[in-house]
C-alpha cells in the first residue's frame, strides 16, 4: 500500500510493553560468574535473547517491517568460544532487497576488578553472497576469553511482510531470558505458529498509531505558481504481543533427528489476510486449498508448468516406437535426468523458466521437476507437481506458503502414486533423494484440487551381508565377502562414493574397522541403476578372536558387530528418524580351526518392538567344523514415535548383548 489516508479513532488499554531485559548492563557478578545456573556442564550461555518486531511506515513504501534483534551471552569455557561468531541471512533479489545493520557489539572482560570493553572493528565483519537471492553478514567478537560476555544487536529491514521467519527461543546452549515482541498493524492478519515443547507466557494488548502525511500541491495562476502544502493525519490500531520463556535448558541433537529444528521452542507468523480500509479482505493462507491454489496460479509455477513447444522435437525422438506406459514413464524420466543438471538450489518456482532452464541444461528444483511433470502429461501420463518441504526446511504441519520449499513430480498409475525427482543423476521411481522424505506432500491436480501425498517409503531397504571365512590357528579370521545394496542403501552408496577412489574407499574402510585388511576389492553397478550395488572383497580380521589358554574366544559378527547403543538419553522428546525402512542381513559361515571344536554358541533369540515397528531373529547353527551364523534386523517404520523409546533403546541394549556374546572353541 503506496498510500494511506485514514482517520479511524480507536480505543486503546494504555498498557505499556516493557522490555524486561537489556543490554548494555554488564555486572561484576555476571562476569565473575563460572557456571551456568541452569546447566553446570555448559561451554556457554544466552543471558538475553531478544527479538522486537514492528512495522514503519512510509509515505512512498508503505509498510516495512523491522526486527531487532538483541544478544549477550556469557562464555564459561574455551569451548563456548565459537560463540562469539554469529552470522544473519538477508534477502538480496530483485523483489525488495533486505538492508541488515549490526550494532553495539561488544565483548566485556574483568581485567583486575575492572570491567573492560572491547568494540566490534570492522575487520572482524564479513559479508558474503550466498546464491543470487540470499546474503550473510558475519561478525566475530573481539578479545573473547573464558568468563567473557558479548553483546550486539541487529536491525533487519524488509518490504516481505508475507512471512516473519520463526524466531526460536531454545539453543543448544541454556537461555536464561527470551522474549519476542510483535507489533503489527491492524490491517494484517497473521497465523501464529509455535513449535517445540515448551510454552512461553503471552502478553496482549492493543493501542493506536498516528502518523502526518504532508501533501503538497502547485496552483497555476496565468504566469505565477503558487505551492501549498497540507497536512493529512490517519490512525491505525497495532495489535501488541509479548512472549517470554526463561530459563530454558539446552537443546541437545540427538541421534536420528529429522530436523531438530521441528522440535526447538519457537513462534512464527504466517501472513493469513490483508484489509486495508474500506476494501474487501484478501484471503492468502486459511486453509490448504488457498495456499496450493495461490502457488499454482503464480507466474513461475503453473505457466510453467503447460509450457511444451521448447521440448516436443526431443521428446518424441525419446519416446519413438514405445507404448508400455511403465516404459515411457521409465524413458522421459532417464530423458530429464541425463539432460539435466541441478544448480542446489530449493525451490517450488522457477527462476529464469524451464525454456531457458532446458536450453542450457542446469536449473532449479522447480524447473527440473516442472519440467518433468510436463513431459510426462505430453507423453500421456497422468502426472501432477507435489509440493513438499525438504527436511532442511522443517515438517510442513499449518497452512502457509513457506511451508514448502520444492516441488517433485508425482504419476498416479494403477492405484497408486509413483514418485520421482529428476534433479538427482541416481533417483529411480519411489527411490527419491534424501532431503525429499520428509513426511508428506501436496499434490496439485490438473482440476485444481490437491491432495495430501506420503512421502515415506513404505518398504525395506536391504543391506544383506555374505560371509564365507575361516579361523586360522593363530586367532585370525580370513575370508570373503559379498554385500548387496539395495533401493536406499544403493542409492546412498551411489551418491556417497561415485567419486571417490577405491583406494580411497579401502583405506576409510580399513580405518573404521581397525584390525581390517582389505584385498581384491571390486564394487558392481554403481552406474546400473536397474541392479543392486554390490561389493566383493577378500579381508583378514586381526582382532576377533582372543586366545587363552587352549581356547578361541571368537566375535562372531567380526568388525560388523554393534558396541555401542545410539540412544544414550534417559528420556527423548522427539519421534525417531530412520530415515527409510531398512533391513539388515548378515549371512556368515565360518570354518573353525582344526583340532578344535565348539564349546559353547550364544543361544538363538528373536526380539519383536511394539507394533511391528522393528525386530531382530539371531540364529547359529554348528555341523562338524563349520558354524552359520543367520542375523536379521528390521526396522519396519522411517519414524517412530518417542512413545517408543525406551523399547527402542532395550531393543538395541538386546542387539548389542546378542552380537557380542562369544563362541567358545576348545582344543579337542
Amino acid at each position: 500500500m503506496k498510500k494511506l489516508l485514514i482517520t479511524t479513532l480507536l480505543l486503546i488499554s494504555g498498557f505499556i510493553f516493557a522490555q524486561k531485559k537489556d543490554l548494555g548492563k554488564v555486572t561484576i557478578e555476571e562476569l565473575n560468574e563460572k557456571i551456568s545456573p541452569i546447566d553446570s556442564s555448559a561451554v556457554a550461555a544466552f543471558l538475553i535473547k531478544n527479538c522486537d518486531v514492528k512495522f514503519i511506515y512510509s509515505e512512498i513504501n508503505g509498510f516495512s517491517v523491522v526486527k531487532t534483534f538483541k544478544i549477550k551471552i556469557k562464555i564459561y569455557k574455551k569451548e563456548g568460544y565459537e560463540w562469539a561468531n554469529h552470522s544473519i541471512g538477508y534477502y538480496t533479489g530483485s523483489n525488495g532487497r533486505d538492508k541488515l545493520n549490526f550494532s553495539n557489539a561488544v565483548t566485556y572482560n574483568l581485567v583486575n576488578g575492572k570491567i573492560e570493553k572491547s568494540k566490534l572493528k570492522s575487520d572482524g565483519e564479513f559479508e558474503e553472497k550466498a546464491n543470487e537471492f540470499w546474503s550473510r553478514k558475519k561478525i566475530t567478537l573481539p578479545n573473547v576469553k573464558e568468563g567473557s560476555i558479548i553483546e550486539y544487536e541487529a536491525e533487519l529491514v524488509s518490504e516481505r511482510l508475507n512471512s516473519i521467519d520463526e524466531w526460536y527461543f531454545q539453543s543448544s546452549i541454556p537461555v536464561v531470558y527470551s522474549e519476542l515482541k510483535t507489533i503489527i498493524p491492524e490491517y494484517y492478519n497473521y497465523n501464529v505458529m509455535s513449535s517445540g515443547f515448551l510454552t512461553p507466557v503471552v502478553s496482549k494488548d492493543r493501542t493506536t498509531k498516528t502518523h502526518n502525511i504532508t501533501s503538497k500541491e502547485r496552483v497555476t495562476n496565468g504566469r505565477a505558481v503558487s505551492t501549498s502544502y497540507s497536512s493529512n493525519e490517519f490512525s491505525y490500531a497495532e495489535n501488541k504481543t509479548l512472549f517470554v520463556l526463561q530459563n530454558i535448558p539446552a537443546l541437545n541433537d540427538e541421534s536420528y533427528v529429522n530436523n531438530i529444528k521441528n522440535y526447538t521452542a519457537g513462534v512464527k507468523y504466517e501472513l493469513a489476510s490483508i484489509q486495508y480500509p474500506n476494501e474487501p479482505i484478501k484471503n492468502l493462507t486459511t486453509d490448504w486449498e488457498t495456499v496450493v491454489k495461490s502457488i499454482y496460479e503464480n507466474d513461475y509455477f503453473g505457466p510453467e508448468l503447460n509450457k511444451t513447444g521448447y521440448f516436443e522435437k526431443d521428446l518424441e525422438a525419446v519416446l519413438n516406437g514405445i507404448t508400455n506406459p511403465d516404459e515411457r514413464l521409465a524413458a522421459v524420466f532417464n530423458f530429464v535426468k541425463s539432460r539435466m543438471n541441478w544448480n542446489e538450489m530449493y525451490s517450488y518456482s522457477c527462476n529464469d523458466g524451464v525454456k531457458k532452464a532446458y536450453q542450457e541444461k542446469k536449473g532449479n528444483a522447480a524447473e527440473i521437476n516442472l519440467m518433468l511433470t510436463s513431459m510426462l502429461r505430453h507423453a500421456g501420463i497422468d502426472a501432477n507437481p507435489i509440493l513438499i518441504s525438504t527436511r532442511s526446511n522443517g515438517i510442513s504441519l499449518f497452512p502457509s506458503r513457506t511451508a514448502f520449499d520444492y516441488v517433485i513430480s508425482g504419476v498416479e498409475l494403477n492405484n497408486q502414486v509413483v514418485l520421482l525427482d529428476a534433479t538427482n543423476k541416481f533417483s529411480l521411481p519411489n527411490i527419491l533423494p534424501i532431503r525429499d522424505l520428509n513426511w508428506f506432500g501436496r499434490i496439485i491436480r490438473k482440476n485444481g484440487s490437491s491432495a495430501e501425498i506420503n512421502l515415506m517409503p513404505k518398504f525395506n531397504s536391504k543391506d544383506v551381508v555374505n560371509i564365507m571365512a575361516s579361523i586360522s590357528s593363530d586367532g585370525n579370521i580370513i575370508g570373503k565377502i559379498r554385500d548387496q545394496y539395495l533401493d536406499y542403501n544403493a542409492f546412498v552408496y551411489r551418491v556417497n562414493y561415485h567419486d571417490v577412489t577405491k583406494e580411497s574407499y579401502i583405506e576409510k574402510l580399513e580405518k573404521r574397522h581397525q584390525g581390517l585388511e582389505i584385498d581384491e576389492f571390486e564394487v558392481l553397478n554403481t552406474n546400473d541403476l536397474s541392479k543392486p550395488v554390490v561389493e566383493n572383497y577378500s579381508f583378514t580380521s586381526t582382532n576377533s578372536v582372543e586366545i587363552i589358554g587352549d581356547k578361541m574366544y571368537v566375535s562372531p559378527f567380526m568388525f560388523f558387530t554393534t558396541t555401542e547403543n545410539p540412544f544414550k538419553q534417559e528420556t527423548r522428546e522427539y519421534p525417531i528418524d530412520f530415515v527409510y525402512p531398512n533391513q539388515d542381513k548378515y549371512n556368515i559361515n565360518l570354518t573353525i580351526p582344526e583340532g578344535y571344536v565348539v564349546e559353547t554358541m550364544p543361544q538363538p533369540k528373536a526380539v519383536s518392538m511394539p507394533q511391528e515397528t522393528g525386530s531382530f531373529k539371531y540364529n547359529l547353527s554348528n555341523n562338524g567344523n563349520q558354524i552359520q551364523i543367520i542375523f536379521t534386523l528390521d526396522i519396519n517404520q522411517a519414524i517412530i514415535g518417542s512413545e517408543y523409546y525406551d523399547a527402542l533403546k532395550n531393543f538395541y541394549k538386546e542387539i548389542i548383548n546378542k552380537q557380542t556374546e562369544k563362541i567358545v572353541l576348545k582344543k579337542a
